[in-house]
């Protein structure tokens, strides 16, 4: 019995552990399940605070992206109310007038370098700009600087003459035409020291019309099916667009340079360009055939209107065609004239010889004031539109002479020694007009950037002047020049730099030379070794007649010694007279007198180089020979 209750026991005990046991697992997975649930709700929970702070989170992040952005806004509004109030106002380089942006005081000190810099996405492409980064009036000073430097030392040097607004101001326009590697019609100018085309859609101081007609041309070349000239191949057509306008007129001439004579099309393209342009007056085609670094070739064939465009400088009317040279900034050239004009000291008495004359600008605005104006120019196309414009004017008390002015003034203190000695030349028994006689009263100056020569400066010398106004473009070679005549008897007075051409280096200025009191000049020193040489040549053939202008009289008239003086003067280059006379053998001309050939024909003999070739080519079509 005890052990059947034992074992009872024991049974009892072994259920109760198994139901213990079933209880646990129980337990256990419902604290599974519980836990998960637990964890599931709990994620849950974690989504939506997420949630909740995400869109908390992204709104703060919008709401402070919003405000930077205002904040940037603004201080881009103000940078651009400071360049806007530096643009619209200055003073010939005074400090700007302090305006008013957003209620605060803010003038021209705050345009930084890099904000001036920004005014042109081309700045470090391009390079036609040395004033890139700097504002208007620093450029001021550093010309300022610039001509103090070369020209104070031999007189007083008047604060610079700055433009009001110095934008847009080159009423000539020229742009490379060239494909891209994507194959698009590119139009710009030639990156410095290169010949890598910089595309340029609009420029700051191109004139703003031209910069549009240019960007047209540019889009109407692939409906005309017209190709762009490579330099490389020779293949091609459109190579350069060149476009001048009126600054007073408003007269527009657009010149094409192309490859070939031929332009497809022509008449319609003309059209399409004056539906886009009406403002369009006159199209030239100028051919340029050769591979050369010139723009211009020597062929012109007017497509539309007359040819040439006319413009109002200081009162008078001057014609200009595509190879005349004009001044690019007329806003500052009125007042560059009027300064070299009342430099003049004219009465109406005076007697003027006008050097370089282009056009005849300056001895034609001159004219009113003065008894007579002698006006020379090498350039024919430039001595045409002179005779034009005078008669244009009806301007009677000038003439003009197409010859060197160097040569030209050589020749008048030669006739002015003549009259002297009287020994003057009877001009009537050939029936040609002579030289001017020697009696001037003023003589206008201006040369290009290379300045004047030793023979034109000596005869100035000699002709003896009262006054002298230097017109000149290059400080550096005006200083050199003013040297030589302050030590021949001259004084300089006063200079006046005037700004036309902002954002570059270039700057114009107009001196004032008078007699000094120093005494007599004696004016057999004064003829230099170069005048010698040239002293012998002949004159050109002058006439207020267009039909009169030929350098026939020079034909075969020129001697090694003044060739070898041409080539010197204009290139720099040392020629002999047996590289002179071999280039005249191979022209097939007469070697003459002055050539002393080898005594033995096997002689080896050094041989002209290609560079001094091409130099004594330029002296034979200078002289007529060729």
């Amino acid at each position: 019995m005890a052990d059947k209750n034992a074992m009872k026991n024991k049974s009892a005990m072994r259920n109760k552990s198994k139901v213990k046991n079933k209880d646990i697992v129980k337990n256990k997975a419902a604290g599974k399940k519980k836990y998960a649930v637990d964890k599931t709700m709990k994620q849950e929970a974690e989504k939506r605070t997420a949630g909740k702070m995400g869109k908390k989170k992204y709104a703060v992040d919008k709401t402070v992206k919003q405000e930077a952005e205002k904040r940037t806004i603004g201080k881009m509004e103000k940078k651009y109310a400071v360049t806007k109030a530096f643009t619209e106002k200055t003073d010939h380089g005074k400090s700007v007038k302090e305006k008013k942006v957003s209620g605060k005081n803010t003038s021209e000190k705050m345009i930084t370098k890099k904000q001036n810099a920004d005014m042109c996405q081309y700045a470090k492409k391009c390079g036609g700009c040395d004033y890139q980064g700097l504002s208007y009036e620093k450029q001021l000073k550093e010309k300022q600087e610039y001509v103090r430097k070369n020209v104070g030392e031999f007189c007083k040097v008047l604060p610079i003459i700055g433009m009001e607004h110095p934008y847009h101001y080159r009423n000539k326009v020229h742009a490379v035409f060239d494909i891209a590697k994507g194959g698009s019609v590119i139009s710009g100018v030639y990156k410095a020291g290169t010949h890598d085309v910089v595309n340029i859609d609009s420029c700051q101081i191109e004139d703003e019309t031209a910069d549009a007609i240019i960007r047209d041309i540019r889009g109407l070349l692939r409906s005309f099916k017209i190709k762009t000239y490579d330099e490389d191949t020779g293949y091609g057509l459109l190579r350069h667009v060149l476009v001048r306008r009126g600054f007073h007129s408003g007269e527009v001439m657009v010149v094409l340079v192309l490859g070939s004579p031929i332009l497809p099309s022509k008449n319609n393209f003309v059209k399409a360009l004056r539906k886009l342009h009406p403002e369009i007056t006159t199209v030239v085609l100028n051919v340029n055939d050769k591979k050369t670094s010139m723009v211009l070739g020597e062929k012109e064939t007017v497509i539309y209107g007359k040819g040439y465009i006319e413009d109002t400088l200081c009162g008078c009317i001057f014609r200009i065609s595509p190879k005349s040279f004009y001044q690019v900034n007329p806003v500052q050239t009125e007042i560059l004239y009027t300064k070299a004009i009342e430099y003049a000291g004219l009465t109406g008495k005076e007697r003027i010889v006008d050097a370089y004359c282009g056009i005849g600008t300056i001895g034609l605005i001159a004219a009113s004031k003065a008894k007579e104006v002698i006006s020379v120019e090498l350039n024919r196309d430039a001595v045409r539109d002179a005779v034009t414009n005078a008669k244009r004017n009806d301007i009677k008390n000038v003439q003009f002479y197409n010859a060197d002015a160097g040569q030209f003034m050589v020749e008048m203190a030669e006739y002015r020694a003549d009259q002297k000695k009287n020994q003057v030349p009877d001009a009537t028994k050939s029936g040609k007009k002579a030289t001017p006689d020697g009696n001037v009263d003023v003589v206008f100056m201006d040369p290009p950037r290379a300045g004047s020569d030793e023979a034109f400066l000596s005869s100035v010398i000699r002709l003896a002047p009262k006054r002298v106004v230097y017109i000149s473009c290059n400080p550096e070679t005006l200083a050199r020049d003013l040297k030589y005549l302050t030590k021949h008897g001259y004084q300089a007075k006063e200079c006046q730099p005037v700004d036309l051409f902002p954002w570059t280096k270039h700057v114009e200025t107009v001196v004032l030379l008078s007699k000094g009191a120093k005494g007599p000049v004696d004016l057999c020193s004064a003829r230099t070794e170069v005048e010698r040489r040239m002293a012998d040549s002949r004159k050109v053939k002058v006439d207020f007649s267009l039909e009169d202008m030929d350098l026939s009289e020079f034909k075969g008239k020129a001697t090694y010694e003044q060739i070898k003086a041409y080539v010197l003067e204009k290139t720099g280059l040392k020629v002999s007279s047996l590289y002179i006379a071999q280039i005249k053998k191979k022209c097939g001309l007469d070697v003459g007198e002055n050539f002393n050939p080898a005594k033995s024909e096997n002689a080896r003999q050094p041989q002209c180089t290609p560079e001094k070739e091409d130099a004594i080519m330029q002296a034979f079509r200078h002289f007529g020979i060729i």
